[in-house]
């Protein structure tokens, strides 16, 4: 996952960096390194876990025991929504 869609995917969730943060388990000042990509001048990869935490967020779960997702409904439709309407408006 790029910066840039790490950015977009937080976008299109609707959450604030705050919100994202909290979401994914990280300091929000991480969160802005992941953004920009870089750290002092360093370049920084987002680590795959993460990418994979953007993800099950995109699709509402919430929490995972190893074999169960508890999902957020609402967090999913939002997600839909709010994707739906980007796909709409690039085409």
């Amino acid at each position: 996952m790029s910066p840039g869609q790490f950015k977009r995917w937080r976008k299109q969730m609707g959450l604030s960096q705050k919100d994202a943060a909290d979401a994914l388990g990280l300091k929000r000042r991480v969160l802005q390194y992941y953004e920009k990509g870089e750290r002092d001048g360093k370049k920084v990869q987002i680590p795959r876990s993460i990418s994979l935490a953007c993800y099950a967020l995109s699709q509402g779960v919430e929490e995972f025991d190893g074999v169960t997702a508890k999902k957020n409904v609402a967090l999913e439709k939002a997600a839909a929504k709010e994707m739906a309407i980007n796909v709409a408006e690039v085409n």
